[in-house]
């Protein structure tokens, strides 16, 4: 049982299925201070140290003691309350002395009455929630379900529906209302609902992909917390809708589209039904999802409640149930514990709102950290074409004009100012926008231009309409992006004719379209960009200081973009930091921290008293890691990757030198990363020309990382394959050689484990493009707001932390667990740099050697050997996620 003194002092010990390495209850210890204080923790932990298993047992540990100390204080106050009221009556029941009026006297005992009944209810409450989630926990939730009262029944029901419907004012007239989606909205009556009903203490978790929340989940399902712990995974309608006809649309839009369609047809079914003396319109009737049901939905929530389940077992608990993921989840985020989720819904403040995450006093977790900047930098940019503008035109404009005699005045003129903005962004283009014309026809003159936001609200002629108005008086209270959205929808299923004609699309492609067929059809009928165009009016709300728009122009209006670059990513991130009681930002590696917390956390206002920092090394014994620096190749040839050296036939030589060398030495799996694609095939075109690929493949057997997402499996596949039979076999090949480039597909999430990456090469410095207008941007931004330290520029700062962020994430893609090698080649004598040497992991820097000749180094790689002989599952174990 735990108590004040003990959450102050922390935990000696914590639950966990083995007995834990040292650096693991030191991450531990860390992390439970860290929650226990309100920290901003930046913790570091080597992929393959048990990161997310510390996590787990650390942050659950912490947990469980803080809702102990909750119900302590909680009884301790009823006991004083009861013992005050007891006094306060008694007092009262006899003469009193005191000058005081007796109204005061009574106003006094009432407000400790009530504030007594408070009290009462929130324990009861909290009591009532653990017992039902015993209750489901044991297996009896259907029976309990079954019992509930029809108050209760109502519950989802409720909250399934729009909030705003009791605001009229706002609404629009009675055919704006039956537009309304039917779709669970976390305003503030809702959440304050589900507060009442199911509120606790939560610890929401975050990391990049869907399959890295898997494997936390299946952490947390192997943690001795797997029993007792309230977990739901969320995930976007694509990754958990079980509805064939809706899954099959594909892409993410056009999900959400129809989704929010069907229910707007059961919403409007259910108020005819009980709307009396209504006639019913003719026509086929309206589709609506049969896994969209009150008491389906409830039970499925209880269920997930009830034991822990990931993405793909919540599928088959909603084909089972015949109740939709996506919802049930959604109700089952108030009661829960453990909030899984992918960044984006946490990190991005209207999807919060929208999927119902409530923040204010929780605990937040950030995992696989490294690229946050950039990923809230991503979140809130916004980027619209020529084609996009002109077709939102079009749609707003016929439904204008289609409901112009039952809309109101005030949307009616907040229409207007949609289409004049939009009006406006086109003309900043070089276009029009005209009815039934092709943006493809209308050409423009090419040239790229960056402006400050106030600056393109100039340009654009826009700047006298007030965006926050339109964005929270409008988009947000008549959901117009969605009405229009659904509508395009109807339309689409109605008459592809229509639909041609809807999209600004000229009569002439009708014939071409329909005799193409489906195919030909799904490229006309993308998905509406009302959406689009309400997050880029969104971006230019933001200070004109934290971001700037790009307008490109390329030839015609279809091709055109204007892009919103946020530069200041702190802005955004700060709302979260104020709103947690504490954060924890993790990843394998953080480095370099110092102008991590300068960009994000100084940035967003939060003082150094609160950030608490965590670093350890890696299980590995020293010997099981050779990081070397290689100054020079085998015929002497210096190594200098830079854009003026690295393309001379020379240096494209001695590469391949390199590798021959390497491939010859190293047994198994050897992993080559490029700096990018392109150098990737010039290098790889010249090997073939001069015959030192065919030299490679005479001793392993090449792969190349595949163009297309989806090919990224099959490939991993055989290589795997490969190394297992040349292994088992006398071919005479040692292996598998997998050239990848930094940043792409195979450089981050996939784990090169054990025989399938003994060896990892990097050629050169993957410098990110430094003409890239929105680089410069960012640059001159930080060279202005941050300072500078150790004689370097902030601008100069990020792009060396740039290429080395991408450079860590690649070669720790080999060492995975405790018992595993390999040896890392860095190719490029500026790896020999004191400063860039100190941007590597504190685990691989410390045990780096630098080799000004090639020799040496090949004599230190010929030293590795194979230290026990490899069984066939681990050769298999090939874990990997595509991006």
């Amino acid at each position: 049982v735990a108590n004040t003194s003990q959450m102050e002092k922390g935990r000696d010990r914590f639950p966990f299925p083995y007995q834990p390495y040292d650096i693991q209850e030191q991450f531990m210890q860390s992390l439970y201070s860290a929650l226990d204080q309100g920290k901003v923790g930046i913790f570091e932990s080597p992929t393959g140290t048990g990161k997310s298993l510390s996590l787990i047992c650390g942050a659950l540990s912490w947990l469980s003691d803080y809702e102990e100390r909750r119900r302590q204080e909680a009884a301790a106050l009823l006991q004083e309350g009861e013992a005050a009221l007891s006094v306060s009556t008694a007092q009262s029941s006899t003469p009193s002395s005191s000058a005081e009026p007796d109204w005061i006297t009574d106003f006094v005992q009432k407000k400790a009455e009530r504030d007594l009944v408070t009290k009462l209810k929130d324990e009861l409450k909290r009591k009532k929630r653990e017992e039902r989630l015993e209750m489901i926990r044991n297996n009896v939730q259907l029976k309990y379900a079954m019992k509930r009262k029809s108050c209760e029944d109502d519950e989802a029901f409720k909250l399934l529906q729009l909030s705003k419907e009791d605001q009229s004012e706002t609404q629009g007239d009675q055919e704006d209302e039956e537009l309304i989606i039917a779709e669970y909205e976390s305003d503030d009556e809702s959440k304050s609902k589900s507060s009442e009903i199911f509120g606790c203490s939560q610890i929401y978790y975050c990391s990049r992909t869907h399959s890295q929340l898997a494997q936390f989940v299946h952490e947390v399902q192997k943690s001795p917390f797997s029993k007792d712990i309230s977990l739901v995974t969320l995930g976007s309608r694509q990754n958990l809708c079980i509805n064939e006809e809706v899954r099959r649309l594909g892409s993410i839009q056009r999900i959400n589209d129809r989704c929010m369609e069907m229910q707007k047809n059961k919403h409007g079914e259910k108020k005819q039904h009980h709307e009396e003396g209504v006639k019913r319109k003719r026509g086929p009737a309206k589709s609506v999802c049969p896994y969209n049901k009150a008491l389906a939905l409830q039970q499925m929530r209880d269920e997930v409640l009830g034991t822990v389940h990931d993405i793909e077992q919540l599928l088959k608990l909603g084909r089972e149930t015949h109740s939709c993921p996506y919802y049930a989840t959604r109700l089952a985020i108030p009661p829960a514990q453990l909030v899984v989720l992918p960044y984006q819904m946490v990190l991005h403040e209207a999807t919060r709102k929208a999927t119902g995450v409530q923040l204010k006093g929780q605990v937040l977790i950030i995992d696989e950290a490294h690229n946050l900047s950039d990923t809230l930098s991503c979140i809130h940019s916004a980027e619209l074409t020529g084609t996009q503008l002109c077709r939102a035109h079009s749609q707003l404009s016929q439904y204008a004009d289609r409901y112009k005699s039952r809309l109101k005045a005030k949307n009616l003129m907040y229409i207007k100012q949609i289409l004049f903005v939009i009006e406006g962004l086109v003309r900043v283009l070089g276009g029009e926008c005209k009815v039934g014309q092709n943006p493809q026809s209308q050409t423009t003159q090419t040239g790229t231009e960056m402006l400050t936001i106030n600056n393109f609200l100039f340009k654009a002629q826009i700047d006298n309409i007030n965006l926050f108005k339109v964005l929270q008086k409008y988009f947000e209270k008549s959901m117009i992006s969605r009405k229009v959205s659904v509508r395009m929808y109807s339309s689409i299923n109605a008459s592809f004719r229509h639909c041609v004609s809807f999209l600004c699309v000229p009569l002439c492609a009708v014939a071409s379209a329909d005799q193409q067929g489906s195919v030909e059809a799904e490229k006309v009928l993308s998905a509406s960009p009302m959406m689009q165009v309400e997050g880029f009016f969104m971006a230019l709300t933001n200070s004109n200081t934290d971001g700037r728009v790009v307008v490109h122009r390329q030839g015609t209006l279809s091709e055109g973009s204007v892009k919103f670059l946020l530069l200041n990513p702190a802005v955004h991130f700060a709302q979260v930091l104020k709103e947690c009681r504490a954060v924890i930002i993790a990843g394998g590696t953080m480095q370099p921290v110092s102008d991590f917390k300068q960009e994000l956390l100084f940035s967003a206002g939060v003082g150094d008293e609160r950030i608490a920092e965590f670093s350890c090394g890696h299980v590995i014994p020293p010997e099981n890691i050779l990081p070397l620096v290689l100054c020079s190749g085998p015929s002497g040839q210096e190594l200098d990757f830079t854009f003026q050296n690295r393309d001379s036939p020379r240096m494209m030589d001695e590469t391949g030198r390199i590798l021959s060398n390497i491939c010859n030495v190293v047994p198994g799996g050897v992993v080559c990363f490029f700096p990018s694609y392109e150098y990737s095939r010039q290098i790889i075109s010249h090997w073939e020309a001069n015959g030192a690929l065919a030299r490679l493949a005479n001793k392993k057997k090449i792969f190349q990382e595949p163009k297309k997402a989806n090919q990224v499996e099959q490939v991993l596949s055989e290589f795997s394959r490969c190394i297992q039979r040349c292994a088992l076999d006398s071919s005479g090949l040692t292996g598998a050689l997998l050239f990848s480039v930094v940043g792409g597909k195979m450089s981050e999430g996939i784990n090169f484990s054990d025989d399938l990456g003994r060896c990892v090469v990097m050629v050169g410095m993957p410098y990110p493009n430094i003409k890239s207008p929105e680089l410069q941007e960012k640059m001159s931004y930080m060279d202005k707001h941050l300072p500078h330290s150790g004689g370097r520029s902030p601008g100069q700062a990020l792009i060396e932390n740039l290429c080395m962020k991408a450079v860590n994430q690649s070669i720790g893609r080999a060492i995975r667990h405790r018992g595993d090698y390999s040896s890392i080649v860095l190719c490029d004598r500026r790896y020999s740099r004191p400063a860039t040497l100190s941007k590597l992991p504190t685990w691989i820097k410390d045990r780096t050697s630098t080799y000004t000749n090639f020799g040496p180094a090949f004599a230190a790689l010929r030293k590795v050997r194979i230290k026990s002989k490899p069984t066939a599952a681990a050769l298999l174990c090939l874990h990997y996620c595509t991006r």
